[in-house]
């Protein structure tokens, strides 16, 4: 893998503008915080209804661009700097495109355990959890991912798979299929977008069909290779955190076509962009974009990350490429810390004084080139 990642481009997007109504009080400051919709603010108002989720069922998503034959030099002139999801197609993958079936992937590797996600419903969901983990044999767990209905499970016949590989230890160590599938690693051949130095994993998953996981950011730039299998993914760009009502790096909304707006009124301002992967297609994910996948079949895929940032920005001790930059997770708790301090002023104090840090964060750190 080797390939030289220029600085980060500003991406283009929506205008971002401090206004006098963004919601000041100790909530607002920590809905900001935490990546809530500011009350009042550029959201629009609390009580959307009815009429908002027609607006969203009527909105129209936002295609995904393609482009064919994206080289080394072409993608880091042409795509990496725009900063925006792209689906890459017509790639040199290797063969795992022809020979990852059913019955070479379970003959593969054999026997070797594998822990994994089942879930009853098709919808996980990392904050509920509303699944339970369990190990199986891994060419077993290949056979019964594959089935619609199972004749053997842990919840119900209609259970739902899901494989997201991890180091040896995953507290300490990142997933790599060359260490953790190494004759599956053989068979597929990463494009080489990034210089050596900057990989940081390459994660081997394998859903059922029907599969859907939760809405979420990473860290760091990732290619998803659709190896085998048909995926829908839906995104939403960093800008629209505001409506996302996010708890850490997940958003609250599992059901991205039918949210609930009375709960989430603001999640109909989020810009949807969403894509179909192929067996073949590579979808190139920037840092902190959001997305939800469904697996509508069957399908196996392997995730790419490297890091565009200097080493010395990442929490060492991240292994899924999830945890926020070190500056970052400081500021946090920096604002958590002002806004405890906040508390000590009576109401009318705590309110002025959180909409002037609401006001300043605005004018120091928001950006104004979105367009």
């Amino acid at each position: 893998m080797a390939a030289a990642v220029p600085p980060p481009v500003p991406q283009r997007g929506r205008s971002v503008r401090s206004t006098g109504n963004t919601g000041g009080s100790p909530r607002s400051a920590a809905a900001l915080r935490s990546g809530r919709p500011l009350p009042g603010g550029p959201g629009g108002p609390a009580g959307a209804g009815p009429a908002a989720s027609m607006a969203q069922r009527g909105q129209e998503a936002v295609a995904v661009p393609s482009l064919g034959g994206v080289g080394r030099e072409r993608f880091l002139q042409d795509v990496y700097p725009q900063r925006k999801p792209v689906v890459l197609k017509g790639m040199e993958l290797g063969s795992c495109t022809t020979k990852w079936t059913v019955d070479y992937l379970s003959q593969a590797e054999g026997s070797k355990e594998v822990k994994i996600h089942v879930s009853a419903v098709p919808q996980m969901d990392f904050l509920s959890k509303n699944f339970v983990y369990r190990t199986l044999p891994f060419n077993e767990f290949v056979q019964r991912a594959a089935e619609v209905k199972h004749k053997e499970y842990f919840l119900s016949e209609n259970e739902k798979y899901y494989l997201r590989s991890v180091g040896e230890d995953a507290r300490k160590d990142v997933a790599d299929i060359r260490k953790q599938f190494p004759v599956l690693a053989d068979d597929v051949q990463i494009p080489e977008y990034f210089d050596k130095e900057q990989f940081f994993s390459s994660v081997f998953r394998i859903s059922s069909a029907g599969l859907q996981l939760w809405t979420h950011y990473d860290v760091m730039d990732n290619l998803l290779i659709q190896v085998t299998g048909r995926k829908r993914v839906v995104l939403y760009s960093p800008q629209d955190v505001p409506y996302l009502y996010l708890s850490g790096t997940k958003s609250e909304v599992l059901d991205v076509d039918n949210p609930d707006f009375e709960k989430y009124p603001l999640f109909v301002k989020a810009k949807r962009y969403e894509c179909y992967l192929e067996a073949g297609d590579v979808l190139f994910i920037p840092a902190m974009w959001f997305h939800n996948v469904i697996s509508e079949e069957f399908g196996v895929a392997v995730n790419v990350f490297w890091k565009h940032l200097p080493a010395e920005c990442y929490d060492k001790s991240d292994t899924y490429g999830n945890k926020d930059p070190t500056a970052a997770s400081r500021a946090i708790q920096i604002l958590d810390r002002a806004l405890k301090t906040l508390e000590e002023l009576p109401e009318e104090y705590r309110d002025f004084y959180a909409r002037r840090m609401v006001s300043r964060i605005q004018e120091k750190a928001y950006r104004n080139d979105y367009g």
